[in-house]
């Protein structure tokens, strides 16, 4: 069968082999043991509806043996036997633009070289699921591959529910992942849903289909690490030899190293699992790799000495690198964490002392002694990070629920008021009144012709559109503009490109829909092919997160979830070729409601006329709520728009001066 077949084919007509288990790559840990018997045989009937009769009694058996090795029912035999990576949109099968387009971004997601666990379908963050299994990939792709521009596929957490009848300015795919009941919203709950089979974790963009690898995070972390120095260094010095230490080199995590690089520092990030260092290094993403914390130490004393911009991976746990420094008196200028907090006691964090391969065993054995080893682990871990801060380290919460794990854990990490964190988050400092609340975020797009010198263009097209707005731009966004045509002058340079032909910078609405319209119509003159546009849910409308995204909304109203909603219901309506809203991501299933979307360029005027209604509404909908809820900069940046936009009227806060509070209560 030819590839093109095989899409078209689904699920098999005969029962495929079973599959040898592939050996020599990152595979997903063994999940919690968490259903009863009961439970157990529930999940195997539920798995069991994706296949004919005939096939149950041999299936049930292998079902069974998934769900009791790896706590999960990823369906292994099913997995295609072609390779999965973004072809030339030519190359699939379809009816549908739009859907082919669509089938170019699962595939992206689901590439070896881009996923964190392939094999798993996990994309990054150690859950973030495409889908729960291999027979939702084989339906899904089936139907997109034979829908009409006048169909919707309907997608619940990866079970592709059906083609419903639409209309061609409807989304051709929504999605959900996650959205159960708010009660049942616990860590626990989410990995009985999921070893059910009714339920998954989408992460943000990776249950979005909407992942590009770790360049949308390498741009995010420049920006972060750079501002950090600026916060921190005298104006004008650079961070040379300066030293930034983190953890983690999965699939988020990953881009710190390269961000570093960019950013003009030292980069220290600690790994426990030899994989993922050794992928990122193979990569060009990592500079060197130390698994020996006293060469680590001369090697880090050396850096400094000689003022080096290099990033060092260091496969063992950060916390000894913590302690270490100290003892060492090596100066740390900013300090962070980017481990999977979100999911603590899986696999997301690993304890110091407790080698990787015997804590996977307690994941799986002992998980009640796992959870105590990794509250320990933290509580060491903030107290050696509290040592560095009161020498003058900068530490910051890179949004991935450290300060909030820590907390539980019993770290010495509040603030006097025993209600905030004594350390910000790098969206309270950096990012939300830098950028968030003027509307700059994570614009993204991936060239669907998979040819370099498409994306070429579309640098080039970017990078003028912007310079071309810094010209009248005013002084307030005059720094993020600077160094976004820095970054996109320098992006090919700096080999960001894994997997599909993609790029990202921040750019607010002004930026967005001028760069989108050039594409569009660089599309229509046959210079480049369809273009997808989409974003990280990171970003300044899409997600509610009151410990990350919104954690500098201080109205009261950072835990409501209604700008997400909002922002995805508004897209679905307003031309966004495919929307999402999860329950999850970086901060943890439970802590955060994302909302996504994707739209597919095909150099029409249909395109136009969507981007300009999308792109403006899914930007403005966050500044506006921001704006209400007394943002400074927010309100500088709604009451630009409403005088460029007659047509928007945005509700403006009346500010209250403190002194009418006295002495109410």
């Amino acid at each position: 069968m030819t590839f093109q077949e095989k899409i078209l084919q689904g699920i098999p007509n005969n029962l495929p082999a079973k599959k040898a288990c592939v050996k020599n790559i990152n595979r997903a840990p063994r999940r919690k043991d968490i259903l009863s018997t009961k439970e157990k045989q529930l999940a195997i009937k539920n798995a069991l509806r994706y296949f004919p009769k005939d096939w149950h009694q041999e299936l049930a058996v292998e079902f069974a043996e998934e769900l009791l090795s790896f706590g999960r029912i990823y369906m292994y035999r099913f997995k295609p036997d072609y390779q999965i990576y973004a072809r030339n949109i030519a190359e699939y099968p379809g009816k549908s633009l739009q859907a082919r387009a669509i089938i170019l971004m699962i595939q992206n997601n689901l590439d070896p070289e881009v996923a964190q666990h392939p094999e798993e379908l996990i994309t990054y963050g150690g859950n973030g699921s495409v889908f729960q299994n291999w027979a939702q990939y084989l339906l899904t792709v089936q139907y997109l591959a034979t829908m009409t521009d006048e169909q919707t596929l309907h997608l619940y957490s990866g079970h592709p529910m059906g083609l419903f009848p639409s209309s061609k300015s409807a989304p051709r795919v929504v999605i959900t992942n996650g959205m159960v009941v708010p009660n049942y919203s616990q860590p626990d709950d989410w990995e009985k849903f999921n070893a059910l089979g009714v339920s998954q974790y989408g992460q943000m963009t990776a249950g979005s289909f909407m992942y590009i690898g770790p360049q949308g995070i390498v741009h995010g972390t420049t920006i972060t690490v750079m501002n950090a120095f600026r916060q921190i260094l005298p104006k004008g010095e650079n961070p040379n030899g300066k030293i930034f230490l983190t953890s983690g080199l999965g699939g988020m995590s990953g881009a710190q190293p390269k961000a570093g690089n960019i950013a003009n520092c030292i980069t220290i990030c600690a790994e426990v699992n030899p994989k993922a260092a050794m992928k990122r290094y193979e990569q060009g993403w990592v500079d060197v790799l130390i698994d020996d914390l006293d060469k680590l130490v001369d090697r880090a004393k050396q850096a400094q000495k000689n003022n080096q911009v290099i990033s060092i991976a260091y496969i063992g746990n950060v916390v000894d690198i913590w302690e270490r420094f100290y003892e060492e008196n090596i100066y740390i200028h900013i300090g962070s964490d980017q481990t999977s907090l979100h999911i603590p006691w899986t696999g997301g964090y690993y304890p110091v002392g407790i080698s990787y391969e015997e804590s996977n065993r307690l994941i799986r054995e002992e998980p009640a002694l796992f959870k105590d080893k990794v509250q320990v682990s933290l509580r060491r871990q903030a107290a050696a990070i509290g040592k560095h801060t009161t020498r003058g380290t900068y530490f910051f919460d890179y949004g991935n629920a450290f300060l909030l794990e820590t907390s539980r854990a019993g770290a010495d990490v509040m603030a006097e008021n025993n209600i905030d964190f004594k350390y910000p988050s790098y969206v309270q400092d950096i990012l939300g009144p830098m950028f968030f609340d003027y509307g700059f975020g994570p614009f993204r797009w991936v060239c669907t012709s998979g040819k370099p010198e498409d994306l070429d263009t579309t640098d080039k097209i970017a990078a003028t559109v912007l310079q071309e707005i810094m010209e009248n731009s005013p002084e307030e966004i005059q720094s993020q503009m600077e160094d976004n045509i820095k970054w996109i002058k320098n992006a090919k340079k700096n080999k960001m490109v894994v997997g599909s032909q993609t790029r990202i910078l921040y750019t607010d609405a002004e930026g967005r829909l001028k760069i989108a319209k050039a594409f569009n119509d660089a599309i229509a003159a046959g210079k480049i092919g369809p273009i997808v546009l989409g974003r990280d849910h990171h970003d300044v409308s899409g997600t509610d997160s009151p410990y990350r995204e919104t954690s500098n909304i201080y109205d009261g109203s950072k835990y409501t979830a209604d700008m997400a909603i909002h922002n995805v219901i508004g897209d679905s309506f307003r031309g966004a070729t495919w929307v999402s809203i999860h329950n999850g991501g970086g901060v943890g299933w439970g802590e955060v409601i994302n909302g996504g979307f994707g739209m597919v360029l095909d150099g029409t005027r249909e395109a136009e006329a969507n981007l300009r209604n999308m792109l403006f509404y899914d930007v403005n909908n966050g500044i506006a709520r921001r704006s209400w809820a007394r943002n400074k900069e927010a309100g500088f940046a709604i009451k630009r728009e409403m005088k460029r936009t007659p047509n928007l009227k945005v509700t403006l806060p009346n500010l209250v001066e403190d002194t009418i509070l006295n002495n109410l209560f």
